[in-house]
């Protein structure tokens, strides 16, 4: 695992995080849900890439 998809990562809960909270505080809260929960997606499509060299590794690692 590269530390530059730590980085990405932890930059993304950031920007989330304080853009979520921002539109909580401002009574926007359907839009700082919506914030959150796309923040979630591209967290995870952002890993579906590395889960599947993952699994490559241990097909190759295990012989299967």
């Amino acid at each position: 695992m590269d530390v530059s998809l730590v980085l990405k990562v932890a930059g993304m809960g950031l920007i989330v995080s304080a853009s979520a909270q921002i539109l909580g505080k401002s009574g926007r809260d359907e839009q700082a849900m919506l914030v959150t929960i796309s923040g979630i997606i591209v967290v995870l499509l952002m890993l579906v890439g590395e889960m599947g060299t993952l699994f490559e590794s241990v097909k190759t690692v295990f012989g299967l």
